[in-house]
């Protein structure tokens, strides 16, 4: 158990959170746009209640679910876990990092690259029983979420790239139960690329002076701490706009704009309680701010979606 425990501590395997109720958008978003109930009639006008119109979705589309559900933990534990092994040298020299689990000693490099390749494999044969294009796309998914370990020692963007990995959680889920694109998914993806990339400067600010010191790139490092709050602001500004747009274009009711800005309300609220020279809410800002926007979010757009 111990060492379950430290491999999910070193994969955070808490900030799920962040894209998992996005992918969750997605997997609806493809069920009731296809109205997929293979194998099963439905008399819809029989169905009023919206948990009584998820349950039959989800009872159609279990299958496809889970694997939905594995490719999001596969991915992720192969992207965190290959970014603590390249950054093993840095995590170990930061005084913020490097009680992580490679420089503890609790788990070996060697280990934690073994765990990023079988994870990998383990996501490419997911997708396979999914549909061909998830299959032939994984490879591109997986080599920008691995990437992104690479992106700090050559360009400040990497938090774009960060995002840009995330944000192939909705258009990812909504493949899977569709197989072809939709301009509503993407704009989600377009929010979630600037919503994580604002988030993560913030995050960064807490090692601006670090990251000079050993060469590093970010926003913060580059711009400073304040300048580096005014870019992520504009990126949430960003994140917010391709929300309102993704309600407008897919003609969402009245849940979704509730839950439209209480998303809208944690991005203001994380740049309110985060300043240049106080970063003791970081964390806050970081995990539960937007740990309660993703999940509230996703429950207000999928309850909207079987609202009629």
């Amino acid at each position: 158990m111990s060492k379950v425990k430290s491999y999910l501590s070193l994969i955070k395997f808490s900030h799920t959170i962040f894209a998992m109720p996005f992918a969750m958008i997605g997997f609806f978003l493809g069920i009731v746009y296809l109205k997929s109930i293979p194998f099963v009639y439905i008399n819809y006008n029989t169905i009023h209640s919206i948990g009584q119109k998820i349950l039959v979705y989800f009872k159609a589309n279990w299958f496809v679910f889970i694997l939905v559900l594995l490719c999001m933990i596969f991915a992720r534990s192969a992207a965190m876990a290959f970014n603590r092994y390249l950054d093993r040298k840095w995590d170990a020299i930061n005084s913020r990092t490097a009680i992580r689990e490679i420089p503890k000693g609790t788990i070996t490099p060697k280990n934690a690259l073994i765990f990023t390749l079988i994870t990998s494999v383990l996501f490419i044969v997911t997708t396979w029983f999914i549909n061909p294009i998830c299959f032939f796309l994984s490879p591109v998914a997986l080599a920008v979420v691995l990437g992104y370990s690479y992106t700090k020692r050559f360009t400040p963007l990497c938090h774009l790239i960060l995002g840009l990995g995330l944000s192939l959680a909705p258009i990812g889920a909504y493949l899977a139960v569709t197989g072809v694109f939709h301009m509503v998914p993407i704009l989600f993806s377009f929010s979630v690329l600037f919503w994580v990339s604002g988030f993560d400067i913030i995050y960064a600010l807490q090692d601006e002076e670090f990251d000079k010191t050993q060469k590093l790139y970010s926003i913060p490092a580059l711009l400073g701490k304040t300048k580096g709050l005014r870019v992520s602001e504009l990126l949430h500004v960003v994140s917010a706009a391709a929300v309102v747009m993704a309600g407008w274009y897919g003609n969402f009711g009245w849940l979704y704009w509730m839950g439209t800005g209480i998303f809208i309300g944690m991005l203001i609220y994380q740049h309110i309680i985060v300043k240049p020279t106080d970063l003791k809410r970081v964390n806050i800002a970081f995990m539960t701010t937007n740990g309660i926007a993703s999940v509230v979010f996703a429950i207000f757009v999928i309850a909207d979606l079987f609202v009629n």
